[in-house]
């Protein structure tokens, strides 16, 4: 590396420069050193999170950036056990030591313990990271609580009243009208992502019983832990207006100088006084405050996340460096836990500003471990895209972009230019509300103005009254109003401020700085700045709180929002504003935006985008006049309570043989080495045996074969079902639980006696080790949950009870104008086909509409026809779901179809899914015929090079569905459904 020019995140870059490797491997499930490094908790989590299988599952996963995040954390202190900030640079980049003073920097006192700072941009899901990894120490500290990497300790801090509020909803769940209800706390909420079922149990009774109040610090009693959310004026020194209900308001900047007497009192809260200064609740009160730092120092483990870290650090004063009041606290606190205080911070903007004017520089936190920045978020659709609107009438006036001041220097009003800033920014989002509410009805776009002063806020209001907006329509959000309005008043307003994206008013919201950090919601389409500002972090701040995805799960608009983030790659104005963030020009932006615009994934627009299309090509389109003469009217099953399952029966020696030659696999594996069994779904170690080129017990064995009859009925269990709820309903009375003895049995004579086509004895010499291959055991297993899966089939039911789902029940649809297929044959006049690569499926819906024979015919929405959804089991024996693409029915019959590039019809998944929905046309086929309208359904996998070639012959669809449609030659259970 060059000693000229260092880089700018060392131990991000090194960190991972070392574990990219690994993360494809992890995502497949591959055995890499990343996995075999950590605990077996951390293992089983690691899975749980990033495995394909595991996505594949859920509709709700980490995206890469908090993948990278959380991977970085973890290698950085679990794998290379990082003691302090030092130690790591010493691990990862000690060359990085040698540049501009880094060396002094991390062996100060403030970096002698472990210490992860994560650089992730706004609106990107910090706060998923931060749960990731509380539960990750947690539960590794429930394994093993010697183990000093871990704690189930941790302190929380947030910058202000609004984030600690959004945490306190994360951790204990929204507050309803006398409590919380956990319920919808983030992990519970998300609990399909965050935690795997058995571990869940434990985690949630930590949750509800461990989470403490800034307010409740070192006076309520937990048990096996804490996780202690503040604010960080509890560790300054310096309560904020709400923290003990002080009389005296008083709001103190981060990085301000503190009070010394304040502090003082702070800490030795009993002193002579006045009268009043020694009653007994003034005394109580006061001695309230030094409860919480001393049972902070006096824990022997800690793990501190600072939310907006940008708020911890130093602040820089000439060349003179000083940490802020709270940081020396958090000093105080870790000095005597050595490597068990942990510190890990997030923001994203985790800087300091040196210097000003052309001088002004960044001076980045020196423990950065991973850089996920904005251009990288926008270019993959995770934040909206950034329009600065550049009109041609600001551009011309006098830059007077600050309030009318007096002699006096008090301000009498609005200048010109900030007047034409607002009017610009309220005709941007009349031209976004006009064409939003079109396609859905929904989503209200909202406007952000962002004061320089609360004295200025009014004057905003009247100039929005005069431009014919009404009171309901905007909303003043300051330090200010809340004083004017006091609490009672207050907390309504800042009810309805958390909650605007659901309403259509108030559409414009008016605020100085108290905004900046917590204000998460959705819909903030376009931001007016009229807050001068030299400080980059406040300029970030402020564009971040548009950032957050506006749009989300239709197709049609997400292509539409790919095809603007292409064009803007080329420095192109955008086709539409789906999830654009417009800001109005101000001239403090414009290094800003230089950079991102340079970068391309923002761009200028100037007067000519009002000619723009807010939702470009996208057209909403509904039910056709008649639909109802070709709507589908599809069968549903639902299986009366007193349902007789038929004994599942299988014969081992009558299953395929499985993949892998017995002979090259005791080759691969050689002889004479210590091997321990880790289970493949949890990572932990069992069984009882030694590998010294001896022999495994039966124990051993018996514990392999009892985990392996485990993975396949769970994930049985889990196929048959869409939800969480239905999952743990069901499983109260799993359908297999009274025959698990008998699969194991099954196993045990497959893996002896066909499993490798000829005798195997596991316990002979050292074979039992092939069973230890994962690809062996995912092999095994495959074959057994497709083999029980069958044997669910046959059901013996005493009466079923069938209604049915219309396809109209979805009754508008987003298409592309330049893309879609007009239909006559179809509940929609208009159906949606890819931009780019849909040929089969327009070839196809224009070749069916045709067809004298074809009555009604449908395009299968993925994400809204949920009901079509069909369960099937892949190739490795784990569930998932699969959407068809097409319903076309004709007299007698109705078609299922999917349509496939002729190279992906021998895959062994398609080939799974075929199997699945063909199954699904049997059963169907077995109802009564008044429940299935009189007519067959069939399933059709319909090839690309086939079907050009019967369209190009002059041949009807129909007639080429008819052929190919999916048939048993020896009856529907002679033939395996899954193989």
């Amino acid at each position: 590396m060059s000693t000229t020019e260092p880089e700018l995140f060392p131990l991000a870059e090194g960190i991972h420069a070392r574990i990219a490797d690994d993360i494809p491997l992890i995502h497949a499930g591959v055995a890499n050193d990343f996995i075999d490094s950590v605990t077996p908790t951390t293992a089983a989590l690691l899975r749980w999170w990033f495995q394909d299988d595991a996505r594949e599952r859920r509709t709700a996963n980490f995206h890469n950036g908090q993948r990278d995040a959380i991977l970085a954390i973890i290698y950085a202190h679990e794998i290379l056990e990082s003691t302090s900030l030092k130690d790591l640079y010493d691990k990862v980049r000690r060359e990085a030591l040698l540049h501009n003073g880094m060396l002094g920097e991390v062996t100060s006192e403030r970096h002698g313990y472990p210490k992860y700072a994560a650089k992730m941009a706004t609106g990107t899901g910090k706060t998923w990271v931060l749960n990731a990894l509380l539960i990750w120490q947690h539960l590794n500290n429930r394994a093993d609580p010697t183990d000093p990497r871990f704690s189930s300790n941790f302190l929380i801090v947030a910058p202000g009243l609004i984030v600690y509020d959004r945490l306190l909803d994360s951790f204990l769940g929204t507050k309803g009208a006398s409590e919380r209800d956990f319920a919808t706390s983030d992990i519970y909420a998300q609990r399909e992502l965050f935690v795997p079922d058995d571990r869940r149990p434990a985690l949630f009774s930590f949750l509800q019983t461990s989470v403490v109040t800034k307010k409740e610090i070192g006076s309520k009693v937990t048990g096996t832990g804490m996780i202690a959310i503040t604010n960080w004026h509890l560790l300054a020194g310096v309560e904020d207006p709400d923290f003990l209900d002080d009389d005296e308001e008083r709001i103190l900047a981060p990085g301000e100088e503190i009070d010394v007497a304040a502090a003082i009192g702070s800490f030795f809260p009993l002193t002579p006084g006045t009268s009043t200064g020694n009653s007994l609740e003034t005394l109580d009160r006061r001695f309230a405050r030094g409860r919480p730092l001393d049972h902070l120092v006096g824990l022997s483990n800690l793990v501190v996340f600072n939310d907006e870290a940008h708020h911890v650090h130093q602040i820089a004063n000439a060349d003179e460096t000083t940490d802020v009041e709270w940081q020396k606290s958090l000093s105080a606190i870790a000095e005597p836990k050595g490597r068990r205080f942990v510190q890990v911070d997030f923001s994203a903007t985790p800087y300091n500003e040196t210097g000003s004017g052309s001088k002004r520089r960044k001076k980045w936190f020196p423990h950065i471990v991973v850089d996920f920045p904005l251009f990288a978020a926008m270019r993959q659709g995770l934040v909206k895209s950034l329009a600065l609107d550049k009109r041609t009438e600001i551009a011309s006036l006098p830059l007077d972009f600050t309030a009318e001041r007096d002699e006096r220097n008090q301000i009498i009003g609005l200048s010109d230019g900030q007047r034409t800033m607002i009017r610009a920014g309220v005709k941007k989002l009349q031209i976004l509300e006009q064409k939003f509410v079109e396609t859905n009805e929904v989503k209200h776009p909202k406007l952000l103005i962002v004061t320089e002063d609360t004295k200025v806020s009014p004057f905003v209001e009247d100039f929005l009254r005069e431009s014919g907006l009404s009171d309901d329509e905007f909303l003043r959000v300051d330090s200010g109003r809340k004083t004017e309005l006091g609490p009672k008043e207050w907390e309504p307003m800042r009810e309805r401020l958390f909650d605007i994206d659901r309403h259509s008013d108030p559409t414009v919201i008016i605020s100085v700085l108290m905004l900046r950090e917590g204000f998460d919601v959705n819909n903030i389409c376009v931001i007016v700045p009229l807050r001068s500002s030299a400080s980059g972090i406040l300029l970030e701040q402020t564009i971040g709180r548009g950032l957050r995805l506006m749009w989300r799960g239709d197709e049609a608009i997400d292509e539409l929002k790919l095809e603007t983030r292409q064009r803007m790659q080329l420095h192109k104005a955008p086709t539409n504003y789906f999830d654009v963030l417009f800001v109005v020009e101000h001239p403090a932006f414009e290094g800003f935006y230089d950079d991102l615009v340079g970068t391309g994934v923002a761009v200028a627009v100037d007067d000519a985008s009002d000619s723009t299309s807010a939702t470009g090509d996208l057209e909403t389109v509904e039910l056709r006049d008649g639909y109802e003469s070709y709507d589908f009217r599809v069968p549903a099953i639902i299986r009366d309570v007193e349902e007789e399952l038929v004994r599942p029966s299988i014969d081992p020696l009558s299953l395929e043989v499985g993949k892998y030659p017995l002979d090259d696999l005791l080759a691969m594996i050689g002889t004479g080495d210590r091997f321990a069994s880790h289970d493949l779904e949890t990572g932990t170690q069992y069984g009882d045996f030694r590998v010294d080129g001896g022999v495994m017990t039966a124990t051993g064995y018996n514990d392999y074969l009892s985990r392996i009859t485990n993975r396949i009925t769970e994930a049985l269990g889990r196929t048959f079902v869409n939800t969480t709820q239905q999952y743990n309903r069901l499983s109260e009375f799993p359908i297999l639980q009274t025959h698990k003895p008998l699969l194991l049995g099954w196993i045990d004579r497959y893996i002896r006696s066909r499993l490798f086509g000829r005798a195997f004895d596991p316990l002979d010499a050292e074979n039992w080790r092939v069973l230890l291959l994962a690809d062996v055991s995912k092999d095994i297993a495959g074959v057994f949950a497709t083999a029980l899966l069958e044997s669910q089939q046959s059901v013996a039911v005493r009466e079923a009870i069938v209604h049915h789902r219309l396809a109209s029940e979805v009754s508008t649809i987003t298409v592309r104008t330049s893309a879609a297929v007009a239909v006559t044959k179809c509940i929609y006049p208009k159906l949606r086909v890819p931009a780019r690569g849909g040929g089969l499926e327009r070839l196809f819906i224009e070749w069916a509409d045709t067809d004298a024979a074809v009555e009604a015919l449908l395009k299968i929405d993925e994400f809204r026809h949920d009901y079509l959804h069909r369960p099937y089991l892949k190739a490795d024996g784990m569930p998932a779901q699969y959407s068809p693409d097409f319903l076309v029915r004709t007299a007698h019959e109705v078609y299922v179809v999917e349509t496939k590039a002729q190279s992906a019809l021998s895959d062994e998944n398609v080939q799974r899914k075929k199997r699945a929905a063909l199954a699904w046309c049997e059963q169907l086929n077995e109802l009564a015929p008044e429940h299935r309208d009189d007519r067959l359904w069939h399933y059709v996998l319909l090839g690309e090079s086939t079907a050009r070639d019967w369209h190009s012959k002059g041949e009807q669809a129909s007639r080429l569905l008819a052929f190919a449609r999916l048939r048993r030659d020896n009856g529907p259970t002679d033939v395996p459904l899954f193989s």
